[in-house]
């Protein structure tokens, strides 16, 4: 196994390797087409994804701006490809292609720090040596809440940094290390569809985030050690008290609600260990590639997770939620820092330690029929669907 770790360590530094010279390959090349190809954008988000801020963004620039040059990168084998591709060009991810439109393009947006022929060559070339000064956008993946070391400005040098509300503009101008003006308040772009009304069902959502040492092979612990080990970790096993108790199958069915759990995308390399757990009738286990996460967040009545900003999308939609974080300080330790939110002490959510305190809401949230919350404004000053005309104005003038 420590043979098979070591192979594949040096298998990534020679795609690595392999990528500088493709990257210096390339630029002469691009730099000759770009006399012919001006004013070209490339959106995109993750490998495997169109359903984040980066296909809103170029689904609205498509629709609204159709005399805009812009493609779309995304792996042509993921479920999400026909549904960009319908909408105008599409670019396949990590290709010659990839590399060539990366490099011609006058503005990259996405909404991920990533989007990238290969991350590491990006970063030597881009931000380590600056002998290749694109112009990069960054529309966010969410709420920006914790001190996110890797989006400082020295390790970015974005055109563009978007945020949603005055207290995380505050904290990431203050803390990035962004020059004024870079950051600025304009929504996500994903923002809009939450303005669109949608049939609520009698269904609870529960979105825990991830945990970066229960996936990412560290030390001597490989993948297939990580994957052995999840059964006995503390995230597992609170989850899976959590789902197969009594008292919360009791209050679903009384209620006549259902639950729906739905993790982390990170975390559901593991999604066949809580499917294989013995929960009620009122519990199902989600199928990602059958429901998105913006459409599950539209149908819930209520929202349970531990850290998972996207909780933010959920209070914008003025619906209730619960914090369950039962590893608080372990959290801290190994993943994020503490930033700006204080969970204990917000107008968007309620928070609690122990599975007992976090029944105890749930229940009480479904007797009262999870009422709206209309505390949302004290955070987000702005509230409407234009956030995908602001980010377009805040990128086209960049």
């Amino acid at each position: 196994m420590a043979e098979n770790k070591v192979s594949r360590i040096k298998y990534v530094r020679f795609k690595d390797i392999l990528a500088c010279f493709a990257f210096i390959f390339m630029v002469p090349i691009a730099l000759i087409a770009k006399i012919f190809i001006r004013n070209f954008w490339l959106v995109g988000e993750e490998k495997h994804e169109a359903r984040d801020n980066g296909y809103w963004f170029f689904k609205y620039v498509r629709e609204n701006h159709p005399e805009q040059k812009i493609a779309y990168v995304i792996d042509k084998k993921c479920a999400d490809y026909e549904n960009v591709k319908s909408l105008g060009k599409v670019v396949k991810w990590g290709g010659v292609s990839h590399w060539f439109w990366y490099l011609v393009a006058k503005k990259n947006i996405s909404s991920q720090k990533g989007c990238k022929p290969n991350a590491a060559a990006c970063y030597l070339f881009e931000v380590k040596l600056r002998l290749w000064r694109n112009k990069r956008y960054f529309l966010q993946h969410g709420v920006i809440m914790n001190d996110l070391k890797w989006l400082y400005y020295d390790r970015c040098y974005f055109k563009l940094f978007c945020v949603s509300a005055k207290p995380e503009y505050d904290y990431v101008s203050e803390n990035f290390g962004y020059p004024e003006g870079i950051v600025e308040c304009v929504g996500l772009t994903r923002f809009d569809k939450l303005h669109e009304v949608c049939d609520k069902k009698r269904q609870i959502l529960v979105m825990p985030t991830w945990r970066e040492y229960l996936v990412r092979p560290h030390g001597t612990v490989s993948a297939s050690d990580l994957e052995k080990q999840f059964p006995e970790s503390e995230y597992f096993k609170k989850w899976s008290e959590f789902l197969c108790s009594d008292l919360l199958q009791k209050a679903l069915a009384e209620n006549n609600y259902t639950l729906l759990f739905y993790p982390h995308r990170n975390m559901q390399i593991y999604l066949d260990k809580f499917r294989a757990l013995q929960t009620g009738e009122n519990i199902q286990i989600a199928e990602p590639e059958r429901l998105g996460v913006q459409q599950a967040l539209k149908e819930s009545a209520c929202l349970i997770t531990d850290y998972s900003s996207v909780f933010f999308d959920f209070a914008y939609m003025k619906k209730p939620i619960i914090f369950y974080q039962f590893d608080e300080a372990d959290f801290r330790a190994n993943q994020y820092e503490q930033g700006y939110f204080d969970y204990h002490n917000n107008s968007l959510g309620s928070w609690c330690g122990e599975l007992q305190d976090c029944l105890n809401l749930l229940s009480a949230q479904l007797i009262a029929g999870c009422p709206d919350n209309d505390r949302v404004g004290e955070f987000f000053e702005i509230y409407d669907d234009k956030n995908c005309e602001r980010t377009y104005e805040a990128v086209l003038s960049r």
